[in-house]
């Protein structure tokens, strides 16, 4: 069986919508999955869309619905209902989970429909999707639409066991309302989808008097049933169109047969791929196109630079455009390319060929955080710590300490049952601050994930479903902000708590080091207030570590963090006291006059 998936169509029905995901519960949903398929005796081979047209007809359909899923997520921060908002991070959960369980997956570039179809028919196998596409595609094993696909309920006959679906074919649908199949694609185009936008036929006017109830597809197919040539068709839709000049004909005939030729078998490199592992040939890209995909998080936009930098090469450099969300409008923001001290020195041509500590550093360079900072950390962490510190650098606005030590609580908490029973009443209204904190939080992950993974996996990479559950740290941001008692979701998994302090101390550490030097990113200078009042922040929460588990070793950890905090403020003012001085001697030979008033003064102040 063939799966195909669309990567903003999925669905995540019974789980939380508004806390920015409950990727376990996703994760625990998909190996459900593909448990009954498995049971059933049946191979799933998932194909994921990539949804890029090289002709660039899409990116209006894109741009449009991008504009309701921000809409939908507005509406549902205001008032807390459900809007089917899809996780930023479920296309990456869904990806790990079906490696994790060994499932053949394709990603395609592009619209994967006519490779699936090509597979299909080439396999003898049935697909499973709820594109409306193939609908029209003669799938000769037919399509299963998940709408009726009851894989939940796996029943049993005898010894085999089977799930309950509905099967579609082209042929019972032509048979069904007297239609000829060749005037399928011809129906698809005069209905109109991604590629064609007709406008100015009624088509309800064709469907016979005396129906209860009626419909403009309805009327298309009863005004098609006459027609036996698909030309004949096209032609006299032009006439139902109204008076239309010949260039204005030429341009709708081109638009309809092109939507037509989308529905042409063609043949599959697919099968290749997935018993060869050959991978596939991609279209030819036009300079001028652009991959139409959600909007991205200025946060993360540096990390974004880099990438785009290490793609396209300083010698093919060029503005980058995205989609970027202002207020609830997208805009087209051109992006540059970004090349750091390491990084542009790689070719993606070579890139695997980089020694592994080369590409790490250009990895951490990107973060802005060392090797070193990171080595008390087990592997499977290294990488989510690096991220938050690049978040706590750059939120905006930046985040106050609650989000920090929730996401932090999250990571490092592997008890399950602590973590379920604080969530409760999954879909209350959440705080939009800390919902904002959190998404750009998820934002930073994929795109170093991303990064990363064009680097070669110098840093493992996480399990996303075990970094983030939406209403978990929610829900302990609200604890930490009124003073609720964390000992019961703590005092079961020392580990845990050995974790969370290490993770804490190391984060903060680098936060306040950060705030006590001079960013050459944001061109600003910390004032001794900063410095003081983080040091004090960084006292305090590392005090607050050893309160819960109060021990020889954790008491030493935080006076060590303290200590050092302490030596970087002090280190600082003995180089702007040095600094000063310096100037002032520079003065004094420069201006001998001057340094005698200044003598003169000191005299009579004493």
């Amino acid at each position: 069986m063939i799966q195909n998936c669309k990567s903003d169509r999925r669905r995540h029905r019974g789980l939380d919508e508004n806390h920015g995901g409950e990727y376990a519960a996703y994760r625990n949903l998909i190996e459900n999955f593909i448990t009954a398929l498995r049971t059933c005796e049946i191979t799933p081979y998932v194909v994921l869309d990539g949804g890029f047209d090289v002709t660039d007809k899409k990116v209006e359909t894109a741009v449009k619905r991008a504009k309701v899923r921000i809409h939908r997520s507005h509406r549902a921060s205001e008032t807390g209902e459900l809007k089917n908002i899809l996780p930023k991070l479920a296309e990456m959960v869904f990806k790990q989970t079906l490696a994790y369980q060994k499932v053949p997956v394709a990603q395609y570039i592009g619209e994967s429909d006519q490779e699936i179809t090509a597979l299909a028919a080439e396999w003898q196998c049935p697909v499973l999707s709820n594109d409306s596409d193939f609908y029209i595609f003669n799938l000769p094993a037919g399509l299963l639409p998940i709408s009726g696909f009851q894989w939940k309920e796996v029943k049993q006959s005898g010894s085999q066991s089977y799930i309950s679906c509905r099967r579609y074919y082209t042929s019972s649908f032509c048979a069904s309302f007297g239609l000829q199949h060749q005037l399928m694609p011809t129906f698809a185009a005069l209905a109109g989808n991604d590629y064609v936008k007709l406008r100015g036929i009624n088509w309800v006017q064709f469907v016979p008097a005396g129906r209860e109830t009626s419909s403009r597809l309805e009327g298309l197919v009863c005004w098609l049933k006459k027609f036996q040539d698909p030309q004949d068709a096209l032609e006299e839709a032009l006439v139902l169109m109204g008076e239309l000049s010949e260039k204005k004909k030429k341009e709708v005939l081109e638009t309809l047969h092109l939507g037509m030729e989308f529905y042409q078998p063609c043949r599959s490199s697919l099968s290749r791929f997935f018993l060869h592992g050959a991978p596939p040939q991609f279209p030819a890209l036009e300079e001028e196109a652009r991959v139409p995909g959600e909007t991205p998080c200025m946060t993360s936009k540096p990390l974004r630079q880099v990438m785009y930098g290490l793609l396209l090469g300083r010698e093919k450099s060029a503005p980058v455009e995205e989609l970027d969300k202002r207020d609830l409008e997208l805009i087209r923001s051109p992006v540059e390319p970004k090349f750091t001290r390491l990084s542009e020195r790689l070719r993606l041509s070579s890139l695997q060929e980089v020694a592994l500590s080369d590409r790490l550093n250009v990895l951490l360079e990107a973060l802005g955080v060392t090797e070193e900072s990171l080595r008390l950390l087990p592997p499977q962490l290294k990488f989510p710590v690096a991220i938050t510190c690049y978040w706590l650098q750059r939120a905006q606005p930046p985040p106050d300490r609650s989000p920090l030590k929730a996401q932090l609580l999250g990571m490092s908490n592997g008890n399950m049952r602590s973590r379920t029973a604080l969530q409760t009443e999954q879909n209350q209204k959440p705080d939009r601050n800390v919902a904002h904190a959190f998404k750009q939080w998820q934002a930073c992950l994929k795109d170093s994930i991303r990064l990363n993974q064009l680097l070669g996996h110098p840093l493992t990479e996480p399990d996303v479903a075990r970094l983030y559950q939406g209403t978990l740290v929610h829900q302990l941001v609200h604890m930490i902000r009124t003073g609720g008692d964390l000992k019961t979701f703590l005092k079961s998994d020392r580990p845990s708590v050995k974790l969370y302090r290490t993770m804490l101390s190391m984060v903060l550490q680098f936060h306040a080091q950060q705030l006590s030097v001079p960013s050459k990113n944001h061109q600003k200078v910390t004032t001794d207030q900063q410095q003081k009042q983080s040091l004090k922040d960084l006292s305090t929460d590392l005090q607050q570590l050893f309160l819960v588990h109060q021990d020889e070793e954790t008491e030493k950890e935080a006076q060590a963090a303290i200590t050092a905090q302490e030596e970087l403020q002090l280190e600082e003012e003995l180089l702007v006291r040095t600094r000063y001085r310096t100037k002032e001697r520079s003065n004094r030979c420069k201006k001998p006059e001057l340094a005698r008033k200044e003598e003169c003064r000191g005299r009579d102040l004493l």
